[in-house]
């Protein structure tokens, strides 16, 4: 199991006290609420990266005329 580091963050009033109620509610420390945010947050980052290279690398189909799966797969046979 992965060692514990210790840091010291800094919460507005508010946000402090939803975090300490959430960590109530579900029977969670703190360090688990914030560590359950920092997942979601990178999680849904890496979704949103995803979600633009699709719309990429689909925008550069298109552009090459590949609209179906049969039009990509004689694109990539050459």
């Amino acid at each position: 199991m992965a060692t514990a580091v210790k840091k010291t963050i800094s919460l507005p009033p508010d946000l402090a006290r939803e975090a300490e109620e959430m960590a109530a509610e579900e029977g969670k420390t703190l360090s688990g609420i914030i560590q359950d945010a920092l997942r979601i947050a990178r999680r849904e980052r890496l979704r949103k990266d995803l979600k633009e290279m699709q719309g990429y690398w689909s925008r550069k189909a298109k552009e090459r005329g590949i609209l179906t799966e049969k039009d990509l797969r004689k694109c990539l046979r050459g």
